[in-house]
C-alpha cells in the first residue's frame, strides 16, 4: 500500500470509530435524533409545533441515509468495467459531476463541480459509475483536498494503472455563509498522475473542462 492511500484509511479510521461501525442504520437514526431534539431546545425551539416536531427525526435520516452515508463502507459503488474493443487510447473526461458535500470544520456544504480524465488502456469504465465514485467519497465530512487524493487514488486502483487526472472547484459555505462571508472565492484543487503529468497533456486536459 502507497503511502497516499495509507494516509486516506488513516484519516478514514479516525474519523470513525468502532461502535459506529456495528450500530444499524435504525439505531443511528434513533441517536441522532435524541441528541439533535436536544440541540433544538438548547437554541430554546417549540419541539411541540406541528412544524419542528418531526424535524430530529427527518435530519437523523438524512444524515444516516443521504448527507452521510459515504461513512457506511457498504455504500461503496460497485464500479463496472469493460474492455475496451474499440482500441481507444486518447484521453476519456467525465466533466462538470456535481458535487455537494459538507465541511468536516462546520458542517456546512461544499458545492462544486468535478472533472475526472484518464487514459483507456485494455479497459474502460461505465461513465455513470464516475458519478457515483465522486457521490460516494462526497457524502462525508470532507476537505477538498483529501477528497481529490480519495477520488484520484479510487480511480487508479480500478483501472490498475496511473493515467488519472481530477480537477475540483467548490465554493465552501463555510467561507461564503459565516466568518468572512466571502461569496466570490471558490476553491481549486487538481492532481494529475502517470501521463498527465505532462503539460502538453495537462492543458488538452484543461481546455476540455473549460469549455
Amino acid at each position: 500500500m502507497n503511502t497516499i492511500h495509507k494516509t486516506i484509511n488513516t484519516a478514514l479510521t479516525k474519523m470513525t470509530k468502532n461502535d459506529a461501525e456495528v450500530m444499524s442504520e435504525e439505531q443511528k437514526i434513533e441517536k441522532i435524533a435524541f441528541h439533535f431534539k436536544k440541540i433544538m431546545e438548547t437554541l430554546g425551539l417549540d419541539l411541540d409545533d406541528d412544524s419542528l416536531k418531526g424535524t430530529p427525526k427527518r435530519v437523523a435520516k438524512m444524515y444516516v441515509k443521504e448527507t452521510f452515508s459515504g461513512l457506511n463502507p457498504k455504500n461503496e459503488p460497485s464500479i463496472s468495467v469493460f474492455d475496451n474493443h474499440y482500441g481507444y487510447n486518447r484521453m476519456l473526461v467525465e466533466k462538470d459531476i456535481t458535487l455537494y458535500s459538507n465541511c468536516e470544520h462546520h458542517f456546512v456544504p461544499i458545492i462544486g463541480k468535478v472533472h475526472i480524465a484518464y487514459m483507456p488502456h485494455q479497459q474502460v469504465l461505465g461513465l455513470s459509475k464516475l458519478n457515483r465514485l465522486v457521490q460516494y467519497y462526497a457524502k462525508r465530512p470532507q476537505v477538498q483536498e483529501r477528497l481529490t487524493i480519495q477520488i484520484m487514488e479510487a480511480m487508479k486502483n480500478i483501472l490498475k494503472h496511473d493515467d488519472v487526472a481530477v480537477f475540483i472547484e467548490a465554493d465552501h459555505l463555510c467561507v461564503a455563509s459565516r466568518g468572512i462571508k466571502d461569496t466570490n472565492s471558490s476553491t481549486i484543487t487538481a492532481l494529475y498522475s502517470g501521463k498527465f503529468e505532462d503539460e502538453q497533456i495537462q492543458r488538452e486536459f484543461l481546455s476540455i473542462i473549460q469549455k
